[in-house]
């Protein structure tokens, strides 16, 4: 006796007018899931010291956060700073 397979797709109700989604019954990516978006934002690469890159490491080990957000955190007031008049000052 043979087994069925039941497929893990779905056809899905349109989300927007004239568009079809393919549901999983498990898994697969949901509406809303995942990392939320901080804006526009541009990548960078970085080269650093093992021991810029060590210190990195333990200040966001120390402060619960992701390279990024760390980073960010300590680049962006100085970058912005100097857009608002305090350059050259």
């Amino acid at each position: 006796m043979k087994k069925e397979q039941h497929s893990n797709m779905k056809l899905g109700i349109p989300a927007d007018e004239g568009q079809l989604e393919l549901m999983f019954a498990r898994g697969g990516p949901r509406r809303g899931a995942g990392r939320k978006s901080t804006g526009d934002t541009r990548k960078l690469s970085l080269t650093m010291s093992m021991e810029a890159w060590e210190e990195l490491e333990r200040r966001c080990d120390a402060a619960g956060s992701s390279r990024s957000e760390l980073l960010r955190s300590l680049l962006e007031p100085a970058l912005l700073a100097d857009t608002n008049g305090k350059a050259g000052e």
